[in-house]
């Protein structure tokens, strides 16, 4: 029997419906799910290895941390493998990664601070404004299905998930910069905005939010 990341035949299919071992299908967007919110999946040439799971904004974000306390290089620079990036830099030299690899949230501890292409499918799914897109941003060879294009302005279009809109959801992201756990250079980080989706870098001792997300396997 193959993996689910594999080819299945129609009989090893039912074999594995019939074996309660067929993979679930993901929640909707934005739904309840493992301590907080689904956001989407990542994975390996559009096939997916992960749910990401957004924590709840009263608890899982922070308005304001440096992604360093110092412009020095040597960091984490994996633009997918979130947890290990978050995990290297969990110490106080690192505000932003700290204070999400210290969160206990819905009885689960391994939250952990985005890497870049990881933060670009919450923006894509959970876009909370209407504002039109940068379009030098958004290509991820990592997102489900995987996306070899910039934005358009109109693409990603505001998020139906009702509780992530602006204007009237509670779990919604500010429309501001976010950290990404993915170093630029020796001096910048990567961030995100969630006004337009545009993906830059700043200075490491800047101060910016953070919002940590968990992985379940698919």
């Amino acid at each position: 029997m193959p993996n689910f990341s594999g080819m299945w035949t129609v009989t090893q299919q039912m074999q594995a419906k019939g074996q309660s071992i067929w993979p679930p299908l993901p929640p909707a967007i934005g739904a309840a799910y493992e301590g907080g919110f689904f956001a989407g999946q990542i994975g390996v040439s559009g096939v997916a290895t992960h749910n990401l799971v957004v924590g709840p904004v009263a608890s899982a974000q922070n308005a304001s941390k440096q992604w360093k306390t110092s412009n020095t290089g040597g960091d984490p620079t994996s633009v997918i493998d979130g947890p290990t990036n978050s995990s290297t830099m969990n110490s106080a030299t690192y505000p932003a990664a700290q204070f999400c690899e210290g969160l206990t949230i819905g009885g689960f501890s391994d939250w952990y601070m985005p890497a870049q292409n990881e933060l670009e499918v919450c923006y894509y799914n959970l876009k909370p404004t209407t504002t039109a897109n940068n379009t030098s941003s958004g290509i991820n060879p990592n997102a489900v299905p995987a996306r070899a294009s910039q934005y358009t302005s109109g693409t990603p279009a505001q998020t139906s998930a009702a509780a992530f809109i602006t204007s009237t959801g509670a779990e919604a992201f500010d429309a501001n910069f976010y950290w990404a756990s993915t170093e630029n250079s020796a001096t910048s980080g990567k961030i995100q905005t969630f006004s337009t989706g545009r993906q830059y870098y700043a200075s490491k001792t800047n101060y910016y939010r953070v919002r940590a997300i968990r992985r379940v396997a698919v």
